[in-house]
């Protein structure tokens, strides 16, 4: 799935500048990438990949139709500007 343009106005609309915001979108599309790796493995720890040879691997149907799942998943950059966009996420500065 490929990323969609955007007008940097909508994303400045949400944020104080355009700069921060994509600091703020970039940080959360790692947390959204932390969160689905974490997931799938989880998933696919259920499903241990037998080895018959050193050259051979037996793949397992459903460790397969996980993966195609997951892949078919909005990537996680699109996840992030969806949230600013529906006012999902919020962020403030760390006090010195």
């Amino acid at each position: 799935m490929a990323l969609q343009p955007l007008e940097l106005k909508d994303i400045d609309k949400h944020a104080e500048n355009i700069y921060e915001a994509i600091v703020v979108l970039s940080k959360r599309a790692r947390q959204i990438n932390e969160e689905m790796k974490i997931r799938l493995n989880q998933e696919l720890e259920m499903f241990a990949t037998r080895v018959d040879s050193e050259e051979e691997i037996e793949t397992n149907p459903e460790q397969m139709r996980i993966s195609i799942e997951f892949e078919k998943l909005s990537k996680p950059t699109q996840q992030a500007i969806g949230d600013l966009l529906d006012d999902k996420l919020s962020y403030h500065y760390k006090d010195e």
